[in-house]
């Protein structure tokens, strides 16, 4: 018949725990216990403290004693070993010793031990895994709150970078209907000043003695020629020299030459090139990328068109054609 010892190896226990536990629990079902107690430590750290219990063991006083027995539920026990075991599994704690001895466990009775020794196993390690499986459950559900927070908070994060954006897009369709209001204003306001100029124009023409620069001219052209009746030729020159000197262009006159046909107009010498661009668009409907002046050769693009024609030279009047 197999030992104790056999009988532990082949339910795949190492040996020398098996050797160890057989010693602590001196009976096969109590080294069962034992090994499954232990089931985490190595080897040799079961040896170190089985070392340190002999080396701390004080001389026992009940080396008399035939067995112990548990006065909490009156079981014996053959040694204190076992009766340790014992104290360990139930949680009693009120021991004596006994004179009686106990006589060997028949095979029967030790089957039995084992079978109840191998069934408290299966339950323990049945009871461990219910306890490992509610604590992944209960990891997992950590898990998933977690994800879902920060889930949300990418979320919240997505949805404060959409307002962000939609306010600055608003923002900019605000600032460019500004921008625009401004251009259409400011070339409102030269459109009528050109009408101004035009009808002041057309009434100089019509009465050129009312208006001090046209009556001016007018009154020199007089005088220079009753200069020239009395034959005084110095004062006809004097009076041309000062006309000319005295006559200021306020605006240009402008010719575009285009692909679908020309077009003139007069514009206000501070006037850019872009507001004439925006002018020749609106009149047009073509927009210019650029002005050339045949003579002298000269291309005015989009980065001149911040010049007045006053500073582009185009100044009394130019020809220009439209790119």
């Amino acid at each position: 018949m197999a030992s104790d010892l056999d009988q532990l190896v082949d339910m795949g226990f190492d040996r020398e725990k098996s050797q160890l536990a057989l010693k602590k629990g001196g009976n096969l079902p109590s080294a069962i216990d034992w090994l499954d107690k232990n089931a985490d430590k190595s080897l040799s750290d079961l040896q170190a403290d089985d070392a340190d219990e002999d080396s701390s063991a004080l001389p026992d006083a009940s080396a008399s004693a035939a067995s112990m027995v548990c006065n909490d539920c009156q079981k014996k026990f053959r040694n204190m070993t076992a009766a340790q075991a014992h104290a360990e599994r139930t949680g009693h704690s009120d021991f004596a010793e006994s004179s009686e001895e106990i006589a060997p466990l028949t095979e029967e009775e030790k089957k039995a031990q084992l079978e109840a020794a191998k069934q408290r196993m299966v339950e323990r390690k049945a009871k461990q895994a219910e306890e490992d499986k509610v604590a992944a459950k209960r990891n997992d559900e950590i898990k998933r709150k977690h994800t879902k927070e920060s889930d949300d908070a990418k979320e919240e994060l997505r949805k404060k970078e959409q307002i962000k954006e939609a306010q600055a897009k608003r923002q900019e369709k605000i600032d460019d209907v500004a921008a625009k209001k401004r251009i259409k204003d400011k070339i409102e306001a030269d459109k009528a000043e050109r009408k101004r100029k035009a009808d002041e124009e057309k009434a100089m023409r019509a009465n050129p003695g009312a208006y001090d620069p046209q009556g001016a001219e007018g009154a020199g052209a007089g005088s220079a020629a009753a200069a020239a009746t009395a034959g005084n030729a110095a004062a006809v020159t004097a009076l041309q020299a000062t006309r000319t000197e005295g006559r200021k262009f306020t605006e240009a006159r402008l010719k575009f030459t285009m692909p679908g046909g020309s077009w003139m107009h007069n514009f206000p010498v501070e006037t850019t090139l872009f507001e004439v661009a925006h002018a020749l668009q609106e009149e047009s409907g073509m927009e210019a990328t650029s002005f050339t002046q045949s003579f002298p050769k000269k291309v005015y693009d989009k980065g001149d068109f911040g010049m007045t024609l006053k500073e582009a030279g185009l100044v009394p009047s130019a020809a220009l054609i439209v790119g």
